[in-house]
């Protein structure tokens, strides 16, 4: 927050570097003596045009980000039961909850047993080990990979 009213600050034109400094919050205002040294120095009307088509493309961004959210939400609506039990699930929350359920679905039909599906989304590694060496690395290359990125880190 800090950070980005002193770069609007800069934007809208203020260049005392103790004015600037002291739009510092929080843990921030303990380093007002090095905000203002930072804040002395050249900053014309480039960086300033420059500084504003940047945080406008920050800005811009995030929208997208919100807009794709709101997508991704309004898609998972009629499975947001499905959603609740797996995000209780210790490790899993709602977006690795909203990928489980895009990547399988809900209906477990297609797959024979839990094995096949643990096989499937690659949470199966084989082992091969013979006369003590261990052979291969222990993945067939096989499987569902967005899935397995969705799993919490072991």
């Amino acid at each position: 927050m800090s950070g980005r009213e002193m770069m609007a600050a800069l934007i809208a034109g203020e260049r005392n570097p103790k004015v600037l400094a002291q739009l510092a919050r929080s843990v921030l205002r303990k380093k007002i003596s090095e905000l203002e040294e930072a804040f002395t120095g050249g900053f014309d009307d480039h960086h300033r045009s420059l500084l504003a088509r940047m945080l406008a493309r920050i800005d811009g961004i995030d929208a997208d980000i919100a807009a794709v959210d709101e997508h991704i939400e309004a898609q998972l609506a009629p499975f947001a039961a499905a959603a609740e039990r797996l995000d209780n699930i210790p490790g899993i929350g709602p977006v690795a909850a909203a990928v489980i359920l895009a990547e399988i679905g809900v209906v477990m039909s297609r797959f024979p047993t839990a094995g096949h599906l643990c096989s499937w989304a690659k949470f199966s590694p084989g082992i091969n080990t013979s006369a003590g060496k261990t052979k291969g690395n222990g993945s067939s290359g096989h499987g569902n990979h967005y899935l397995a990125r969705a799993r919490p880190p072991s």
